[in-house]
C-alpha cells in the first residue's frame, strides 16, 4: 500500500515562505496524481493544489493562486508545495494524498493519505 510522508511544516510570520514535501516509499508513486489538502480548526478539509503523474497538469484553489506552486520530482518520489506570501488564514494541517486517477484538476478519489504537517502563520 502506498505510504506518504509530509514534511516541511512549521511556524512562519505573515509574508513568509515554506516548502512542504510529500515523499513516498514506492516507485509506483510516479503513476499517481498527488494532491495537497488542508484543514484548519473548525473548518472542513479543502483541496489546495494537485499535480498529475507527469507534472504537466496542475490546479490551485483560488485562495492560493499566485502564492503557492506545486511541483514533483519523480526520480525522488517527491512532490513539493512551495508556499509564499503566507497569510494567517493559511494556518492549517496540510496533508498530501494520492489518486490513481491521472488528473491534475480533481480533488476527489484520493484513497492514500499522509499523516499531515502543521503550518502556522503568525506574528
Amino acid at each position: 500500500q502506498l505510504q506518504l510522508v509530509e514534511s516541511g511544516g512549521g511556524l512562519v510570520q505573515p509574508g513568509g515562505s515554506l516548502r512542504l514535501s510529500c515523499t513516498a516509499s514506492e516507485f509506483t508513486f510516479n503513476y499517481y496524481t498527488i494532491g495537497w489538502f488542508r484543514q484548519a480548526p473548525g473548518k472542513e478539509r479543502e483541496g489546495v493544489s494537485c499535480i498529475n503523474s507527469s507534472g504537466g497538469s496542475t490546479n490551485y484553489a483560488d485562495s492560493v493562486k499566485g502564492r503557492f506552486t506545486i511541483s514533483r520530482d519523480n526520480a525522488k518520489n517527491t512532490v513539493y508545495l512551495q508556499m509564499r506570501s503566507l497569510k494567517p488564514e493559511d494556518t492549517a494541517v496540510y496533508y498530501c494524498a494520492a489518486s490513481a486517477v491521472d488528473s491534475g484538476s480533481s480533488y476527489e478519489n484520493y484513497p492514500y493519505w499522509g499523516q499531515g504537517t502543521q503550518v502556522t502563520v503568525s506574528s
